[in-house]
């Protein structure tokens, strides 16, 4: 096993690449890419770097030379022969050949697209922009670059001996987690820490100890390179990110209105099984199912991303019932913001009501806090969104008036089309 402190002192050479890989990215942004490489491959689309911490101000903690020699590292990358045999050859969701010969060819042959970096009133001013596959498979490793240089420029200032005291207190924090949720019975927890971990060596480090001490509980990680040299079930369906672009192409509001809808359809008809996953919370998890056709209620289950997380959970649970249902046989993926305790509580208070499924992500890749002097290695909330396609505005209206963007006139129209009324405004989790 790594000595993560002993790596960590002793990065002091000119370019220690934080991403290694073209497949250190979640799960589902390359079924999100085959996705839109199939449906919509020529939309120009706009991704853009989004702090919601403003205290934490990256263009004062990060050197430019030192943020731009990881992302021209990551232009350089490509696909080695063992990762394209993996994602060619491997069984995803009891799927061969999940990833078409017609796309592997062009994910073979990809390079990522040029970035535009600025600073701004001490933040960063990052963005991408391009046809779509390929602009979007920079999201996971600008959100990991940003994340892991913040933490080395934190711990840059601390001793050899610090840095082992700080990484034995973080193991012991995360393995007292593991044995809090050891004894839940029928557990299943997912890794979802990829985008805004501490490190990949952390990262790596966690999903390790998750599947020593949960055992059949933990069933696998959204980090396609680690799921690949730990041999690990790859996790993960969609994202926002395919509604909102959608949406932003509509031309009406009818044809807006119906747009999660469409993402939905083209999703249906490449994917089965545990990969039909409702994301209800795009533009609000009540009007999304009211409105939904008859045939989403088959579908496998649903993710509940953001809001408060029992609420979403309830909601879902009725509508299977008033679509005639099941509700035990459906499953409900929590993911917004979990830590022991609300994996827990949530656990109470669904199992046997639902199949439960939990992505476990920032607090399981990220947790430093209360170890440093002013809590400086705490996570924070930094996001890379599509902001635009083809010239148009991109809107996420969320569970969460405070994860909501875009702008002010988009979003009352859509809150309109949608039929979005008051909502509960909830501090928003890292």
């Amino acid at each position: 096993m790594v000595d993560i402190a002993t790596r960590v002192y002793n990065h002091r050479w000119k370019m220690d690449p934080i991403v290694r890989s073209l497949i250190d990215t979640d799960f589902y942004k390359l079924l999100m890419c085959q996705s839109v490489f199939r449906n919509k491959p020529d939309t120009i689309v706009t991704f853009s770097l989004i702090n919601r911490t403003k205290s934490v101000r990256l263009a004062e903690l990060i050197d430019e030379g030192e943020l731009r020699a990881q992302l021209d590292h990551i232009r350089s990358l490509s696909l080695s022969r063992g990762e394209s045999t993996w994602l060619r050859g491997n069984t995803f969701y009891g799927q061969r050949q999940m990833f078409t010969p017609e796309f592997m060819e062009w994910f073979e042959a990809l390079r990522l697209p040029p970035y535009h970096l600025e600073k701004r009133d001490g933040q960063y001013e990052l963005t991408f922009e391009g046809k779509w596959p390929e602009v979007m498979l920079w999201e996971i490793p600008a959100l990991s670059v940003l994340m892991e240089l913040r933490a080395r420029a934190v711990l840059g200032r601390m001793e050899k001996f610090e840095l082992q005291v700080l990484y034995a207190r973080a193991m012991t924090k995360l393995w007292e987690k593991v044995e809090r949720l050891r004894p839940l019975p029928d557990l299943r927890i997912a890794d979802f820490g990829t985008r805004r971990r501490h490190s990949f060596l952390w990262q790596d480090w966690c999903v390790q100890a998750m599947r020593e001490g949960l055992g059949e509980g933990f069933v696998g990680t959204s980090n396609c390179l680690i799921a690949k040299n730990r041999d690990l079930e790859a996790i993960g369906t969609n994202a926002h990110e395919l509604p909102m672009v959608y949406a932003a192409l509509a031309e009406t509001d009818a044809e807006l209105a119906q747009a999660p809808y469409k993402v939905l359809a083209d999703w249906h008809e490449e994917h089965s099984g545990n990969l039909r996953i409702i994301l209800p919370d795009t533009y609000g998890t009540e009007g999304f199912l009211r409105a939904a056709p008859d045939w989403l209620a088959g579908w496998t289950g649903i993710r509940i991303d953001s809001g408060d997380p029992a609420t979403g959970a309830e909601v879902a649970i009725r509508w299977w019932q008033d679509r005639g249902e099941d509700p035990r046989k459906k499953l409900i993926i929590f993911s917004d913001g979990l830590d022991a305790d609300k994996i827990i509580e949530l656990h109470r208070r669904f199992h046997g009501r639902v199949k439960l499924s939990f992505g476990w992500g920032t607090l399981l890749t990220n947790d430093f806090r209360g170890l440093t002097e002013g809590d400086a290695l705490a996570p924070f909330s930094l996001v890379c969104k599509a902001v635009a396609a083809d010239g148009h505005p991109t809107v996420k209206l969320s569970d969460n008036p405070n994860k909501a963007m875009g702008p002010s006139d988009e979003v009352a129209r859509y809150k309109r089309v949608f039929g979005v009324g008051a909502q509960e405004a909830m501090a928003v989790e890292v």
